[in-house]
């Protein structure tokens, strides 16, 4: 969802007139950090069901990538709406880590989707997900939420996504719109938007 969140987000803003051109004025503290958790998480995905260790070492390195993302995300929270997205992440970094770092998963809104999504999840395919039972800690934080047609690409999401997604859509909108916000005056003024 938050990959799909950020293509609308940037969609938007041009749409509103915005430009690319404020991404290259960022500067993030420990600015490498993003781009290799998300390395590793899409090497965890790929090896998690053909290599054995893997797969058993994925919940855990799943809360390594939060705990990481959440220092990360907290350091640079100077950037506008970065707290919001940092609410959203610790929702989901929260309810993993109660639940032996897995995401779980809602198996009513799995029925809404594709079959093969519930046996998928059933036969432990997923490392980073598992399905809601009674022993579940804190199942509303959960991936509760499905999305299906007209939507694109199904899938259930969290309430610390969509919170992600909010804080993630208004932080693009600010970085898009941040040239075009000072250029125009108000009362004779320019108006900074801060990042």
């Amino acid at each position: 969802m938050v990959y799909d969140g950020l293509l609308v987000a940037i969609l938007i803003g041009f749409i509103r007139g915005g430009s690319l051109k404020g991404f290259g004025e960022i500067r993030f503290k420990m600015g490498w950090v993003f781009p290799a958790l998300l390395l590793f998480q899409l090497c965890i995905f790929y090896f998690q069901n053909k290599i054995e260790w893997v797969g058993e070492i994925s919940q855990f390195s799943f809360i390594g990538v939060y705990v990481i993302g959440l220092i990360f995300l907290w350091i640079n929270r100077f950037h506008a709406h970065f707290k919001f997205i940092f609410v959203g992440v610790l929702l989901n970094f929260i309810v993993m880590a109660v639940n032996g770092g897995r995401m779980p998963v809602s198996g009513e809104a799995a029925l809404h989707l594709d079959p093969y999504y519930l046996e998928t999840l059933k036969n432990s395919l997923y490392a980073k997900h598992t399905l809601v039972t009674d022993s579940t800690i804190f199942a509303f934080l959960g991936d509760i939420i499905p999305l299906k047609a007209p939507y694109p690409r199904e899938q259930i999401i969290s309430i610390g996504d969509v919170v992600m997604n909010i804080g993630g859509f208004l932080a693009i909108q600010a970085i898009m719109l941040r040239k075009k916000e000072r250029e125009e005056p108000i009362n004779g003024n320019s108006k900074e938007v801060k990042i």
